[in-house]
């Protein structure tokens, strides 16, 4: 497995695990799940997060197509195979 950690201008961490068989990118959103829209195209994914007080939204690139995209307790997890 081979791990890689990136992080965006609100220092977010986003992390990609790398495995034989697929990628996990993984992202702590400190938000309900009700709140967090994911959508995923040509290799990015766009995050939508209603604060209450507004929208917040960002985007990053994933290494190839979505598989799998599931949010549990704020975290966000993509799978790629």
């Amino acid at each position: 497995m081979t791990q890689r950690h990136t992080t965006d201008r609100r220092e977010r961490f986003v992390r990609r695990y790398d495995y034989e068989d697929g990628t996990v990118v993984a992202a702590d959103l400190d938000a309900a799940d009700d709140d967090v829209h994911v959508d995923t195209l040509d290799g990015s994914a766009i995050v939508v997060i209603d604060r209450g007080d507004g929208e917040e939204e960002f985007e990053f690139a994933l290494p190839g197509p979505a598989a799998s995209v599931d949010i549990e307790n704020g975290v966000l997890t993509i799978r790629i195979s």
